[in-house]
C-alpha cells in the first residue's frame, strides 16, 4: 500500500521553537525540514509541513517530541481537473 500524504500543523511557543528545530535538524528525516514552512520569524510560532506516511500515528511520530501533543495531522490529497469535473457528474 503506497504511503499517504499528511499535512502537519505544529504550533509552538518561542521557548519550544529552538528545541524543536534542533531535534528536526539532528534526528528527523530530511523530508520534514525540506518541506517545512515556518512562521516563527513573523512572530507566529507555527510550522506547516507535508510528509509521506502510512497512518496519522506514523506521521505524528515524525513531529519533534516536545511538540507532538499539540500537532495537528491531516491526510491531504490533490485533485486533477478531470477529477473536479467528475465531481459534478455524481
Amino acid at each position: 500500500m503506497p504511503a499517504k500524504t499528511f499535512l502537519i500543523q505544529s504550533p509552538h511557543n518561542e521557548k519550544e521553537c529552538l528545541q524543536a528545530l534542533d531535534e528536526i535538524a539532528a534526528t528527523k528525516s530530511r523530508e520534514i525540514l525540506d518541506n517545512a514552512f515556518f512562521a516563527c520569524m513573523a512572530g507566529d510560532h507555527t510550522c506547516w509541513t507535508t510528509v509521506k506516511a502510512n497512518s496519522v500515528e506514523e506521521a505524528k511520530n515524525m513531529v519533534p517530541s516536545n511538540l507532538r501533543n499539540k500537532a495537528r495531522v491531516t491526510e491531504v490529497s490533490k485533485f486533477s481537473r478531470d477529477q473536479i469535473k467528475s465531481f459534478h457528474n455524481k
